[in-house]
């Protein structure tokens, strides 16, 4: 399957319709994984030193920790772009090389995944950036159709 058909196929799969807010998108990923989703802003992390988001799996909950910005949709982006990990099933618990190379002796059922977008030309990167634009997509449309945007613009 190609990226193309993995992000529609992806999309499709959350049942949200072409427009929903970020609420309905948090809903129904936690659904999808069964396990509870938090994001969390740390006001330490910088996105000058090339880390925008992380997402940590524990034994119960998945953590999107994001850097703080005052840019809403760059922040959204950030999450958005995780959400679309955990979506697409990249790198899902134990099956992380990154992960047993980075996190040695924490166990695997205990220390989650952390991604970086270090390598922005590999596929899982190419398919979770799509796929995060369509789904700020949808929250767009969601906001648009709330409010008199396209009887005034058409």
């Amino acid at each position: 399957m190609n990226i193309e058909q993995a992000v529609s196929a992806a999309v499709a799969g959350l049942q949200l319709g072409n427009t929903f807010t970020f609420d309905d998108l948090l809903r129904s990923v936690q659904d999808q994984r069964h396990r509870r989703l938090r994001v969390i802003e740390l006001a330490d992390l910088d996105t000058h030193d090339g880390l925008c988001a992380l997402w940590l799996a524990t034994d119960t909950d998945d953590l999107v920790l994001h850097a703080r910005t005052d840019s809403t949709l760059h922040r959204q982006q950030f999450v958005l772009h995780e959400f679309a990990h955990m979506i697409l099933g990249h790198c899902d618990g134990a099956d992380c090389p990154a992960v047993d190379m980075l996190l040695p002796n924490i166990p695997p059922r205990t220390r989650g995944r952390l991604l970086r977008r270090q390598d922005l030309d590999s596929e899982t990167e190419i398919a979770a950036e799509s796929l995060a634009d369509q789904l700020a997509a949808g929250i767009r449309g969601s906001v648009f159709a709330e409010s008199a945007f396209s009887e005034i613009f058409g």
